[in-house]
């Protein structure tokens, strides 16, 4: 046993210390980044103030600067002006640096003022969350202490690090780095596991940066997000409302016309739309080039490949002569690249749903159905039958 008012076992600490520090994953996950940033639900305000005044104690951390930084991050994601992307970085600096970089971009006041609107501002956060934020590690410190003992200082170290690592290290650097994706966004975000527990659900970091504003951030049926769990236990008690959800679709029989149903479908789900595309067209006709190409175009079209089927491909000068020289080479990959970028201007040129886009998307469809291309053929089809599942 150890000493302390709990008088835990060392394995009793060790559990103990697992609880305390996933109770302040959750409030970064259900507060700070659904509640607060993306306005994805709402909390009751005895909830809300609990995870606030946690995370003050747990982390330090100003409601306000992580809003505003995670905003921006979002804002000008893999671009120069993002506080946080491995991409331009480097994963070593993100991954291991990354609560230095938090902090960085927590001391621009321009920041924290054009992107930190709608946190809280009463009395205790102007006069002692903001104004004292390292007082509640110290207060933690001292209770680690009284309920452990003087292993207490280990909990409480391990508290310290908790975020730093697994939020601003792993889900900002890892995040965009290395994992799978279910939706082809113009980022790296990726979904570095598809069972979000260790980090609340923000594992699946992919599928947020497609649907930032869902609460949800499980969009598979064999993905798991814990945050959401606790949000719909907090939501069967009255403690929270959630307010937005990624959309759900509905296939409809592929003989449909498209319509603004359809259309609405296609730009709500357009990361899906192109992930679908790459999997049902793009790769089956660069699987068949490759089959049939000489040995230097062999190397050409894999030289390609990412350029063709990933969106967060940075193309420059030296990337865009090889692409042209590749899809001068194959019709067939000229074809299925030239059908898509026409369907991204469906929503790159800020489609609404009016008659124009309707008929854009509707001649899209009737076309590539003409190519003799069956994948973009089947693709079509597929496309037409696309509609928004009624909430």
């Amino acid at each position: 046993m150890t000493d302390g008012l709990l008088n835990l076992s060392p394995w009793g600490v060790v559990i103990a210390t697992l609880v305390l520090t996933h109770i302040t994953i959750a409030s970064v996950t259900i507060y700070l980044h659904r509640h607060q940033s993306h306005n994805a639900l709402t909390l009751h305000p005895v909830v809300g103030h609990f995870f606030r005044f946690w995370l003050w104690l747990t982390t330090g951390m100003v409601t306000k600067q992580w809003v505003a930084i995670h905003r921006k991050h979002h804002t000008f994601c893999e671009t120069a002006d993002d506080p946080h992307s491995p991409q331009r970085l480097g994963l070593g600096k993100v991954l291991w640096q990354g609560s230095e970089l938090y902090r960085a971009a927590a001391r621009d006041a321009e920041t924290l003022a054009k992107y930190g609107h709608g946190t809280p501002d009463d009395w205790l956060e102007r006069n002692v969350y903001s104004r004292y934020p390292f007082a509640g590690i110290t207060l933690m410190a001292l209770i680690d202490i009284a309920l452990f003992g003087p292993i207490g200082l280990s909990v409480w170290a391990v508290q310290m690090i908790w975020i730093p690592f697994w939020a601003a290290g792993i889900i900002n650097g890892v995040g965009h780095f290395w994992g799978y994706r279910n939706f082809e966004t113009s980022d790296a975000a990726t979904n570095i596991v598809p069972w979000g527990i260790v980090i609340g659900g923000e594992e699946l970091h992919n599928n947020h940066h497609a649907y930032s504003s869902s609460a949800r951030l499980s969009n598979k049926w064999w993905e798991f997000d814990i945050g959401w769990l606790y949000i719909r236990i907090l939501q069967a008690l009255g403690l929270a409302h959630v307010k937005k959800l990624a959309p759900n679709l509905r296939l409809r029989p592929s003989t449909h016309i498209p319509d603004t149903n359809t259309l609405r479908a296609i730009l709500r789900n357009r990361f899906h739309v192109l992930k679908l595309y790459a999997r049902k067209v793009t790769k089956p006709v660069l699987r068949e080039e490759l089959r049939r190409a000489d040995q230097s175009c062999k190397s050409l079209l894999r030289g390609v490949r990412k350029l063709l089927l990933r969106e967060d491909v940075e193309v420059d000068g030296q990337a865009a002569l090889r692409l042209s020289e590749a899809l001068e080479r194959s019709r067939q990959l000229r074809v299925v690249y030239q059908y898509k970028q026409q369907l991204k201007e469906l929503w790159e040129r800020g489609a609404a749903t009016t008659e124009a886009p309707v008929k854009r998307l509707q001649e899209w469809c009737n076309r590539a159905e003409q190519t003799g291309i069956e994948v973009l053929e089947e693709f079509a089809a597929l496309l037409r039958g696309y509609s928004v599942k009624a909430a």
